[in-house]
Parts: structure tokens; sequence; C-alpha cells
């Protein structure tokens, strides 16, 4: 039986973007909101490049979370066609929730994500995060300060990393979602494919083990994904960088540094897709890949014009 054949006249479902400044917690959130990571997590501002959705169904309603990258001011093309992303995928929402910092507060970033909000033309809602980094007084200062920049449906209090509140957002979007049939099967949580999950993992681990100015200038992309016999998978990835010392980093002394990479990979992806996992990892130069099309269109971007 298809789960996805319901009752139209009483089925719920809609599209939230979730937006915000680099590091504002937004992919912690999606993670939290899904219950499993289908959105990568580092410590490195501008992690996330394009939209990825996590999808939530309970009972009659389903709520598609779309996890956009972190708006900020563009300096180069790749930087250019995020923000673009993130603001194409506020635009095609049903609702757009405001990830902010309360520790960072209402900065330059969130003054102009805000400006940006006036022109979306749907239901807004507002969401603080890292609550237990500030006294509930300057919570309620910041809520009225925002709110006087522009007017929220909802405000939610929330720490996306402990979970705090992050139920009772849930609950919301579950009600206030617009009548509609679902988009997604019920026991589906993310729209990325197998290869790009494996991709996004391995991106992370990179992330996570190069704290140079690399990760900025570098992709992975997934060349080969193949169920073995055995049940287990072949995974073939290709990390792109954009110079030769790049490339000798991302190796490392003896090739230490990429045999990390692939180890704390290939544990995660095991833990993941609950079987074996064979992964190789290549590095190649590509000096030219932040303005190549086919990388843009694996990475699910729109190439920008210069």
């Amino acid at each position: 039986m298809n789960e996805n054949k319901q009752d139209v006249s009483t089925t719920k479902c809609g599209f939230i973007a979730l937006i915000g400044a680099p590091n504002a917690g937004k992919s912690t959130l999606l993670n939290s909101l899904v219950g499993t990571k289908v959105s990568i997590v580092t410590h490195k501002a501008q992690t996330t490049r394009a939209q990825i959705r996590g999808v939530v169904s309970e009972e009659n309603s389903q709520v598609i979370f779309i996890d956009t990258p972190g708006i900020f001011k563009p300096k180069r093309r790749l930087d250019r066609a995020m923000v673009h992303s993130a603001w194409s995928g506020a635009g095609d929402a049903d609702m757009s929730a405001l990830i902010v910092d309360v520790h960072k507060g209402l900065n330059e970033e969130v003054a102009e994500i805000i400006r940006g909000l006036k022109n979306v033309n749907h239901r807004k809602i507002l969401m603080l995060n890292k609550i237990d980094t500030l006294d509930r007084e300057k919570l309620l200062e910041l809520t009225k300060q925002i709110n006087a920049e522009l007017e929220f449906e909802e405000t939610f209090m929330i720490s996306a990393l402990r979970g705090d509140g992050v139920k009772d957002f849930m609950n919301w979007c579950l009600e206030n979602a617009p009548l509609g049939p679902f988009h997604f099967p019920t026991d589906q949580l993310t729209d990325l494919t197998l290869a790009l999950t494996a991709a996004e993992i391995t991106r992370e681990k990179l992330f996570n083990k190069i704290h140079e100015e690399i990760p900025y200038n570098a992709t992975v992309e997934t060349e080969s994904f193949k169920i073995q016999d055995d049940g287990s998978y072949r995974i073939d990835q290709v990390i792109y960088v954009t110079r030769d010392t790049h490339k000798k980093i991302v190796l490392g002394k003896n090739g230490q540094a990429i045999k990390s990479i692939g180890s704390d990979s290939r544990k995660e992806l095991m833990e993941i897709f609950d079987t074996k996992v064979h992964l190789f990892l290549f590095v190649k130069v590509r000096k030219n890949w932040a303005n190549d099309p086919e990388r843009y269109q694996e990475m699910g971007l729109e190439l920008p014009k210069k």
C-alpha cells in the first residue's frame, strides 16, 4: 500500500526554510528536528553550501525543513551561489524561520537578513538559539529588539544542541502546515541520495581535520557508489582542491591526513547506512573548479554570473 495515498482534504504538508547567519545553528536544528543526522555540522562558518531537506511526518501532517546556507556578505562566486540558494529556499517555502545565535544578538548580519525577509511574502517565525548562553532578561530584551525590526508571528526559544524547545517548534509547524498532500513517503527523512550523503559526510570530516583555508577551496564528489553482492557499499570519492600545495596538506605526511579523514568518514557512514562500507578517497587538483558549472550542479547550486 502506498502510504502517500491519503485523503488530501485532511492532510497537511508545508515547507519551512531555516535561514540565518553562518554558524547560527541551522544544521544542528535540522538534525534535532528530524531525529538523525541529515546535515553536516562543523565549527567552521559556511559549511552548508546548498539546500538540504529534512522530512518530519506525524499522523496527517508532514513538514519539510529546508536547511539553507548561512547568509553573509559574499566575496567569491561560490559565496554568491550559496547566498542565492539561501534566499531561493526562503522564497519557495511556505514559511521562514530565522535562526539567531543569542550570544551574537542583533548584529549587522542578522539586521541585513531581516531587511531581506521584509521582501518575503509569507509567514515568518523567530527562533532564538543557544538560549543556555544568555539569561532570561536579556533573552526577552533581544526578542523585543528583533520584533521591533520585523514583527514575527511566533518566537521560540531553543537550544538546538540540547534539544530544548525543539519539540514545541516542531509541533507548531506540524499544526500550522497548509492543507495538501504529502511530498515524501512517511518513512523518508531527507531528499539527499546515498551518494550525496556520503559526499557530505566526507566533506564534514575534511573540514574538521584541515584547519587552514583549504576547506573553503575544496569540494567532495562521489564518483561511484556500488552495492556489493554481500550487501556492503563500495564508495569512490574525489576531493577537489585548487592548488598542489593544498593537495599535499590534505594528503598529509605519508598520507596520514587522508587516511584519518577516510577512517572517520567510513566509521560514520557505516553507522548511517547500517552496513559495511569500503571507502576509497582520491585527491585531485582542479584549479578552476569554483567556476566549473558541473561542480556547481553536483553541489546543487546555480552557477552565478561573474
